[in-house]
């Protein structure tokens, strides 16, 4: 099977879970032989330190017919129009500088259209049996590939417009976007039963036309990091959005605090909503007590799970959540929104709502007062874990694919 896959991030170029999940899918279909050529719109020229860490070091792909193709390009992830302005103002100061043509579309819109182009010229010349793109921006690349080769296209839906906004101003032509290219895909594959529903419900595709293939996550053998503390560290991980609930985080804290001055609150990552978090922390009298670590990345990120006492993800709407499950592998309890879509496939959790913020609190208490509950939680959930793997994810997608081509 030959699979040409478009997406627009994998590690190391990456700001989220969904260069994660890409990196890992790909790895599990090179377990079942699967020929994969990887499209993403920016990349090196030539594979360097990092890059060769991952994709050769690893010898991941090395010798499981593993491609990448890149193109250039100034699209990032979750990137939206105003700071896509921002970036193509910087980019074209650099160009006229450099006397160089200028390359890019004034918005994200015309970049991701062109991507597109790209995408088809590449497709009348790879070699492949189904095409498979990656959320919104990569649908259109998927249609035209489709278009020109005449195979099968799937879609997956890792996150939708509905999803990133709330429902509060949902940006139309992304929308349009999403609808078009699941109703032209032949497959759609969404993350969860959550995302699914949102599929049906919002973008009237028929149920019997997405499959639900459940995210995981890929481990690695992590140093362990004795970290000295007295006080009780709760943490955040995670793109600071309306999307992710922050708002509720610090609003929990605030109750916690209250109750127990001695527990500290970690949030690490970066978001459009970070200055609202800071401001909000502010105005209620704990900024002394909640530290803002920023963005991190790598060994950074294993530190932190493992420096916390509890791992909470407060999302409003999240169509899976991988960060719970790295939690849990470093030993770190969890406490996740029922609206989320890693809570359909853990157990050894604590799950509550996301406006909740009286049993956010409540439970965060309860598991840094209760070591029974604490050990519990740590001993199951490291246990519960270790069934994720890519190759389940894989395997659902290689059945779809020989569906398809049958």
């Amino acid at each position: 099977m030959r699979v040409l896959m478009f997406g627009w991030e994998f590690p190391p170029f990456y700001s989220g879970g969904l260069g994660t999940a890409c990196y890992g899918l790909t790895k599990g279909l090179s377990h079942h032989n699967v020929k994969v050529t990887f499209v993403m719109p920016k990349g090196p020229d030539t594979v360097k330190s990092d890059f060769v860490k991952l994709l050769v070091a690893d010898k991941a792909f090395k010798n499981h017919n593993f491609r990448i193709k890149k193109i250039d390009s100034i699209l990032t992830p979750y990137l939206n129009s105003q700071t896509y302005n921002e970036k193509f103002q910087d980019y074209s100061l650099m160009l006229k500088k450099q006397s160089t043509e200028l390359l890019y579309g004034k918005n994200m819109f015309e970049e991701v259209y062109r991507f597109s182009e790209q995408a088809k010229l590449i497709a009348l010349s790879e070699e492949f049996d189904v095409i498979h793109a990656h959320d919104w921006m990569t649908y259109m690349a998927g249609i035209k590939a489709k278009k020109v080769s005449g195979k099968p296209l799937v879609v997956h839906m890792h996150a939708t417009e509905f999803d990133r906004t709330g429902g509060n101003g949902i940006n139309q032509y992304v929308y349009d976007i999403e609808k078009r290219g699941m109703h032209e895909a032949d497959k759609v594959c969404a993350v969860s039963n959550y995302t699914k529903s949102m599929v049906v419900q919002h973008y009237g595709v028929p149920p019997e036309k997405v499959e639900v293939v459940h995210n995981a996550v890929e481990f690695s053998d992590r140093q362990i990091y004795r970290i000295e503390k007295t006080d009780k560290v709760v943490l955040f991980l995670g793109r600071i959005t309306l999307q992710k609930g922050p708002e509720y985080f610090v609003e929990a804290a605030k109750k916690v605090m209250d109750r127990d001055p001695n527990v500290k609150f970690v949030v690490v990552g970066s978001g459009d909503m970070e200055p609202q978090m800071i401001e909000h922390a502010a105005s209620l009298g704990i900024a002394n007590r909640m530290l803002f670590a920023g963005f991190l990345t790598g060994e950074d990120v294993n530190k932190a799970y493992q420096m916390a006492d509890i791992y909470v993800m407060p999302s409003v709407s999240e169509p899976f959540g991988i960060t719970p499950l790295e939690a849990m592998k470093s030993g770190t309890p969890v406490i996740i929104s029922k609206q989320s879509g890693v809570s359909e496939v853990i157990q050894n959790c604590l799950k509550v709502d996301f406006w909740d913020v009286d049993d956010i609190a409540n439970k965060i208490l309860s598991l840094l007062h209760y070591e029974t509950l604490h050990q519990t939680l740590k001993h199951h959930g490291t246990i519960e874990v270790d069934k994720f793997n890519w190759d389940i994810p894989a395997e659902k997608c290689l059945r779809i694919y020989n569906e398809l081509v049958r």
